[in-house]
């Protein structure tokens, strides 16, 4: 079971760097297989990612790896917690999601009928500092009735049953807000 999902962590953290939903530090995925959580290790670069930076943490955020979980493991935790039916999480920094956060409150407008199906609706969670219980506290709420948000002038996340599931929504997400912004300029 974990060599399948620290697998699954290397290849769509590298893919989400590929496709340029995330650069450098940046971002952080997590599958949640019962009452452990696999989530990218802190430090640890997407595009190189490899499974030994997988970091493996219980549902109170013990750590049991010798890794140390990305610092964002509280926002992965809280979303896990509110949200029983969701068994994968993706945290990403792709650009044109967080300049409109920047330009816009409430939600993200959705323009594709993909998004529409899949997504429903884009809340924006207001900006909260990274890490912090605050940010995992109401971006884990805008998750309520959502399976994506904004963080302000942070980035998303997108949640699933599946990694996968959750990496599309991402890129539904992205492309939303690119959209968006290319709209505005006509």
């Amino acid at each position: 079971m974990s060599r399948v999902a620290k697998a699954q962590l290397v290849k769509y953290s590298r893919l989400a760097h590929s496709r340029g939903l995330t650069a450098a530090f940046g971002g952080n995925l997590s599958i949640r297989r019962g009452n452990m959580v696999f989530i990218k290790a802190t430090g640890a670069v997407m595009d190189d990612m490899t499974a030994e930076q997988t970091a493996v943490i219980d549902m109170s955020g013990r750590q049991l790896s010798g890794v140390r979980p990305s610092s964002e493991y509280r926002l992965h935790l809280a979303i896990y917690r509110l949200r029983p039916d969701v068994k994968a999480v993706a945290h990403l920094h792709p650009p044109y999601s967080i300049v409109a956060s920047t330009l816009l409150e409430g939600e993200l407008p959705i323009i594709t009928p993909e998004a529409e199906i899949y997504l429903k609706r884009i809340p924006i969670a207001p900006f909260r500092p990274a890490g912090s219980e605050e940010l995992a506290e109401v971006t884990a709420e805008a998750l309520r009735n959502a399976d994506a948000a904004v963080m302000a002038k942070h980035g998303i996340v997108t949640v699933g049953e599946t990694l996968r599931e959750a990496f599309y929504k991402a890129e539904l997400v992205e492309e939303s807000a690119k959209l968006w912004y290319l709209s505005r300029k006509v």
